[in-house]
């Protein structure tokens, strides 16, 4: 990205973040592209069933995509995502194609590079230690590397790319999932070290990570928070947060012409659980689409989409959780509300940033 013209506004979500190049355009109409990098939480298609992380290998199957799309388009949620609210919130002209899908080659309006399962640490790391079984192999230098192919083969989107609006969703989560599997071996603060090196070389931030059904299933029942979560995790990606927020102060002072917004998705979320109701929740802990039933609803053999679970809940807008590890497009919604039109959850404000490249302009 440092060889294009760059004043890059970046926002920051569950891991995320968005970034704004400096010779931004005019109008609230604003950003005409976007280029989206992140995992599942922000991945619109470019994970099918069959190369989906184990245990949630049928995204491609119903009861996905149910509520909005009324079919799976390898969301892992019932509709839409927290970045197919950022296009409706800048009126692009749809939503940005996945970069596998044939679409993505005459895009005009930008590209989605996620990918469910992918990781901030290099694949090679896992492989390493033991770990690349049923891994994601992409992380997000793959999806830089991607993003770069895309511009070599576009010559127009090559430059207009310093016009961008850069958002960088969720990393890092599957990179301490991964390695509890060899806890004893992978240190968390390795992990932490590592998979903010790498994000902030590219730039992004974690939710509450241990309100996850899964997280809450495979948790020891005493290892709970103030809000009924699993502790030690919440407070694993509070402390991932810290460290990436630290990065970015250093990265604001190595680019100052850079806009590098934070959408602060653990609070976003903490506010949720800890009032759901206010936001329109019923059920802030229990699966939409899954099985067994109980204070989760979750199998984790048994999983949306599986034959085992091939219908969901009557009312997902209630539920905060979809799958057990993704959320409700009604989830999505509330955080989006919550980055874009808040400005408590996201710093500087969107308006914010709208403003400037307005003003820029």
């Amino acid at each position: 990205m440092a060889a294009h013209r760059s004043v890059v506004v970046l926002l920051l979500i569950p891991l995320a973040v968005v970034a704004v190049p400096a010779a931004a355009a005019a109008a609230e109409a604003s950003f005409e592209t976007v280029y989206a990098f992140g995992d599942s939480f922000t991945d619109t298609g470019n994970t099918h069933s069959t190369t989906g992380p184990y245990s949630f290998g049928y995204v491609s199957s119903p009861p996905y995509g149910a509520t909005f799309f009324h079919r799976s388009t390898n969301r892992y949620s019932d509709g839409r995502l927290v970045v197919d609210f950022l296009t409706d919130r800048l009126s692009l002209p749809g939503f940005l194609p996945p970069y596998l899908s044939p679409a993505a080659a005459n895009a005009t309006h930008g590209v989605n590079f996620a990918v469910a399962g992918a990781t901030a640490i290099e694949h090679d790391f896992f492989a390493k230690n033991n770990l690349s079984v049923d891994i994601t192999p992409q992380s997000i230098m793959t999806e830089l590397a991607w993003f770069e192919a895309h511009l070599r083969r576009s010559p127009a989107a090559a430059r207009a790319v310093g016009d961008a609006l850069f958002w960088v969703g969720e990393i890092g989560a599957n990179d301490y999932a991964y390695s509890f599997m060899a806890a004893t071996t992978i240190h968390q603060d390795q992990i932490r070290t590592m998979a903010v090196d790498r994000v902030t070389t590219f730039i992004e931030g974690l939710p509450l990570t241990g309100c996850l059904p899964l997280t809450m299933t495979l948790a020891r029942p005493e290892d709970r928070d103030n809000i009924s979560c699993a502790a030690t995790v919440n407070e694993q990606s509070h402390a991932h947060n810290r460290h990436l927020q630290a990065s970015l102060r250093r990265l604001r002072q190595r680019h100052p012409a850079a806009v590098i917004a934070y959408a602060d998705y653990y609070a976003a979320h903490l506010a949720v659980m800890t009032s759901p109701a206010r936001y329109g929740f019923t059920e802030p802990f229990k699966t939409c689409c899954g099985a067994g039933g109980g204070a989760y609803n979750f199998e984790i053999f048994s999983t949306c989409g599986s034959p085992e679970v091939t219908t969901a809940c009557a009312q997902p807008a209630k539920y905060v959780n979809w799958d057990g590890v993704h959320m409700t497009e009604a989830m999505y919604r509330v955080v989006a509300g919550m980055f874009f039109q808040d400005g408590r959850y996201c710093k500087p404000p969107f308006s914010t940033l709208l403003a400037r490249r307005k003003k820029g302009h």
